[in-house]
């Protein structure tokens, strides 16, 4: 499996982290620019809620941009029909289509992981360093509560990005794979600060559709050797 997954990589040339620095960048910037300026307007006032609204932007960003990656891992190559070049070599279609996956699924775990971590320590201390706007203090018992919810949130969310294959291979669309990611993450993103309600904020509504994505992924894996791929 993971000669698969690393001939996936070496063919399809991802600079996965060139791609993460330029995310992280933009909603590094993007913070900054609402948490330490008149726009703030009291959404990010403590640090419980300038993480919250980092995890918010990371988890939507990376969801989103596991679409674009299941469209050219997976899609793309229904849609050009060199799916069936790829299932003439001498490897069963389920791992070959794991690979694909479970690409996916790590890359959307741990880019999220990491840059809540980073994103969160670098306005921190921005905050600590340059400005003061955030009240209260970052305590022990935060940053590990945090770590937490960083890694629960990464995990929800890989599973999360999966379910966009399921409306992208009904019609072997690339627009309908990334319109449903853009969806599910306006669903579960909706609201900000100040104790506004989130529905991604909801542990079992977030493990529910993690289970789901895990679920398409598994059928869609199950099927594949006796699916038509023309």
């Amino acid at each position: 499996m993971l000669k698969l997954i690393r001939l996936e990589l070496r063919k399809n040339k991802f600079n996965f982290l060139k791609s993460v620095l330029i995310a992280d960048l933009a909603i590094l910037g993007f913070m900054v620019l609402i948490a330490f300026t008149s726009l703030n307007e009291g959404e990010f006032s403590t640090y419980p809620d300038l993480f919250d609204g980092v995890f918010v932007f990371v988890k939507a960003t990376f969801i989103i941009f596991a679409s674009v990656l299941i469209s050219k891992l997976v899609i793309d190559e229904y849609k050009n029909n060199t799916i069936t070049v790829l299932f003439m070599y001498p490897v069963p279609r389920k791992m070959l289509l794991a690979a694909k996956l479970i690409i996916v699924f790590l890359f959307t775990f741990l880019s999220i992981f990491l840059s809540d971590i980073a994103i969160s320590s670098i306005l921190t201390g921005i905050d600590y360093f340059m400005s003061d706007v955030i009240q209260g203090t970052v305590s022990q018992d935060l940053i590990t509560a945090n770590l937490l919810k960083a890694g629960t949130d990464a995990l929800y969310a890989a599973g999360i990005a999966l379910i966009p294959l399921y409306f992208g291979m009904r019609r072997k669309s690339v627009p309908a794979t990334i319109v449903s990611a853009v969806l599910i993450v306006m669903l579960i993103s909706s609201g900000f600060g100040n104790g506004s309600f989130r529905m991604g904020n909801l542990i079992w509504i977030s493990l529910s559709l993690a289970l789901v994505g895990g679920g398409i992924a598994y059928l869609s894996i199950r099927n594949i050797e006796h699916q038509d791929v023309a």
